[in-house]
Parts: structure tokens; C-alpha cells; sequence
């Protein structure tokens, strides 16, 4: 009955595990097993003590798992907007990562969706009353009901991409891809809208929210084919691998330009709360060696040097831009609560303010990270089960083989 549904491979329970035994692959598999096996360990001491077991408090409520949450979705929504380059708009050399890009970005999204769902505590007294209740004016309730609407749209997409049905893919593809935008620029208004918080308050983060993740898709599909073709490349996968470099090359350059006036709006005029945070944050290490050495410095001096030819070491770069992402997202969060807040006592005395510094549990590692583990595993899985690539009557493989 899938079959009629969408195209798979014929799998077995021995197949999954019967995989070849090279370094890189047992590596691999050891450590999906661990951070699986540190999911659960992380599930299991969350169900027993229920948020106490992580490290946020009432001054610092937003820690680890929101950051993770928001690295997953950005995954996804990258992805999302790069495949839509290919099968919605029609740039050949794009054209034929379609199926799985956006299977990359379903299981990024389910993973972000596990992580998150431990976070809130009650994840189905909120589907209930986010329906029965909706919170019109809530930027969260906006994101979680565009997020599902994303989801089930992405879904549908693969599923015409998977039978090579491109006028129904294309049609669900630029429905995610709208929605995935209008969802994601709606998790940036979620910090955006923070009105007692001047650092993330404006315009800024749903913008940036948008480019980041353009940079992060690029990052995922650099690991995907490299992991993919072994870094062995034919002619035609060189050419789009040297045209996603140069894109990639062109988001960090924007977004070097808008991080620089960030921090310099943030300090001019020495706005109270809104500089001294900027400040605090330039002076930190995970800003300079995390945010800008790995996710940024070292993928764009390898893009500008080589101009966009140097693939493998692009490929290496990706994993050291998939750990800048990781930095910007905890930042994001960490940075935006770091600062104070102050009571409005006119008579008593109080304490002078303080940095509200924020460490994360080993349960919220656990099931931080343990969500990566779910990710490989569940990427695994389609790799093994599903078509991620055009077969050689696909119109898409036949255009691309044409382009080159």
C-alpha cells in the first residue's frame, strides 16, 4: 500500500544494520547509538523530575533546548529555501537536490519538534489549546501553527517528488516554502517582539533568522553530498557544489554586514541595557571563536581564497560552519536574557543588577544532543529506504544532465 503512496526500496530489519563496515561509517553509527542512548537517558531523568532537572531558573526561563529547538528549525527552513531554488524556481544545477533536501528538512523539523516537546512540558495540552484557544496575538502561537502547516505541506512535496510528479511539487513546494518563511520570520518576532529585552528588540531578528538559515541549508547539503559521493565528485556535482559555494560566500558576506551594524547601533548613544549587553557579548568567547571564527571567518576564507573551488575543503569548512550555527543559536538565547531584570521597588532596598549567567544541565545536554542522534538515525533510515536521488528517466535528472 506505500508503494502506491510513494516510491521506497525494499528493506529489511538485517538490512538496516548491514551497512559498509569503513571507518567513517562505524564512527558514524557509534555515535548515533550514543547520542541515542543519551536521549533517552536525558527522557528518562526528565520524566522523573520534571523541569528541575534542567539548569534554567525564572530570571533565565529560555536555555539549551530552545536554543537546540531553533537550530533544528533553521536547518530545515534552509533547506527548504535552497531545494526551492531547483523544483520551484527552476535553476538547473539546483534541480536535482530536491528529494533530499527535503528530507533533510522533514527530519530536522521532527527532531526539533522532539526536543522542544520536552521543554514545554505539556505538548498536548497545547496542540488541544492551541485549537480550542488560539493566542492570535502571541508571535509563539503564530510559529507553532505555521510550523505544523509547514510540516504536512513539506511532506506532501516529497511525496510528488518521490512519484516525479513536479507540477504537484512544485505546487506544495512554494506553499512550504511561504510558509516556512512566514514561520520562520515569525520565531525571529518571537525574540523581536521582546520589548523588556532592548538587545533583541526591532526588526533585526526576523531578517536574520530568514539568512541564517539560507547559510545553515547550504552548510546541510555541503555534509549531505560529500557524505553522500565520499567526495569523489563527477563533473556535474563539481558544478553545483562551485555554485552553492559561491551563494553560500555571498549569505556570509551579508550577514558579516548585518552583524556589524548590530553590535554598532546596539553601542551607539550608549542606550542603557542595549549597549551594556553588546558589550558584554563582543567580549565573549563564544561570539569571536564560535559565531565568527567557525561559523563565518573560516567558510568564507576558504570560498574567497579558492574561489568557490576548493570542495572538500568546503565540505570540512561545513562542519565548522554547522558548530558556528550551533554558537549563534545558543547566543541567540543566552545572550537575549543575560541581562537583569529589575524590580520596580521605589522604597526597599535592592541588590545592584548582576550578569544572570546560565548553565546548562547534563539532562539538557543529553537531550540536546540526543536530538542530533535522532536526526542522523532518522537520515539514515531515508537514506536506506527512500529515492533521495532522480532516477534517470526523472525530467529533472534529464534537464540537469543537459545543463552540464
Amino acid at each position: 500500500m506505500l508503494d502506491h503512496l510513494i516510491p521506497h526500496k525494499s528493506i529489511t530489519l538485517r538490512s538496516v544494520f548491514d551497512f559498509e563496515r569503513t571507518p567513517f561509517n562505524l564512527v558514524m553509527a557509534l555515535t548515533t547509538l550514543l547520542l541515542l542512548a543519551a536521549f533517552a537517558g536525558g527522557f528518562v531523568h526528565y520524566l522523573m523530575h520534571g523541569h528541575h532537572a534542567y539548569g534554567v531558573t525564572r530570571e533565565h526561563p529560555w536555555g539549551l533546548l530552545i536554543a537546540m529547538y531553533i537550530f533544528f528549525v533553521v536547518s530545515s527552513t534552509g533547506l527548504c529555501i535552497i531545494s526551492s531554488l531547483g523544483h520551484v524556481f527552476h535553476i538547473k544545477s539546483f534541480e536535482f537536490i530536491g528529494k533530499r533536501a527535503i528530507f533533510g528538512a522533514i527530519i530536522t523539523i521532527v527532531s526539533g519538534f522532539v526536543v522542544i516537546g520536552l521543554e514545554i512540558g505539556h505538548p498536548v495540552r497545547m496542540v488541544i489549546y492551541n485549537t480550542l484557544s488560539p493566542g492570535f496575538s502571541s508571535a509563539i502561537w503564530g510559529m507553532g501553527v505555521l510550523y505544523s502547516v509547514y510540516l504536512f505541506l513539506i511532506i506532501l512535496e516529497f511525496i510528488f517528488l518521490s512519484r516525479d510528479d513536479h507540477k504537484w511539487s512544485r505546487i506544495f513546494g512554494l506553499g512550504g516554502l511561504l510558509v516556512g518563511i512566514a514561520a520562520h520570520s515569525n520565531l525571529g518576532a518571537v525574540f523581536g517582539f521582546l520589548i523588556g529585552r532592548p538587545m533583541a528588540n526591532g526588526v533585526f531578528y526576523p531578517v536574520y533568522f530568514i539568512l541564517s538559515a539560507m547559510i545553515t541549508g547550504c552548510y546541510l547539503l555541503f555534509l549531505m553530498y560529500g557524505y553522500k559521493y565520499k567526495m569523489v565528485f563527477n563533473d556535474e556535482m563539481q558544478k553545483f557544489l562551485m555554485h552553492l559555494g559561491r551563494l553560500l560566500g555571498l549569505l556570509i558576506a551579508i550577514l558579516v554586514f548585518f552583524e556589524f551594524w548590530r553590535f554598532l547601533t546596539a553601542i551607539y548613544g550608549n542606550f542603557p541595557e542595549r549597549a551594556e549587553t553588546a558589550l558584554h557579548i563582543l567580549g565573549s568567547f563564544n561570539f569571536w571563536v564560535g559565531e565568527v571564527l567557525l561559523g563565518m571567518a573560516i567558510p568564507f576564507v576558504i570560498i574567497l581564497y579558492s574561489k568557490a573551488k576548493a570542495l572538500k575543503a568546503m565540505i570540512y569548512a561545513s562542519v565548522s560552519g554547522m558548530i558556528g550555527i550551533f554558537f549563534m543559536r545558543y547566543d541567540l538565547v543566552h545572550d537575549t536574557l543575560v541581562y537583569p531584570m529589575q524590580t520596580m521597588k521605589l522604597k526597599e532596598y535592592q541588590l545592584a543588577p548582576s550578569w544572570v549567567e546560565y548553565m546548562p544541565t547534563m539532562t539538557e545536554w543529553a537531550i540536546a544532543f540526543g536530538g542530533i542522534g535522532i536526526c542522523l538515525a532518522l537520515y539514515y533510515v531515508g537514506e536506506n529506504f527512500f529515492f533521495l536521488d532522480p532516477n534517470q528517466d526523472d525530467a529533472y535528472f534529464q534537464n540537469y544532465s543537459e545543463e552540464a
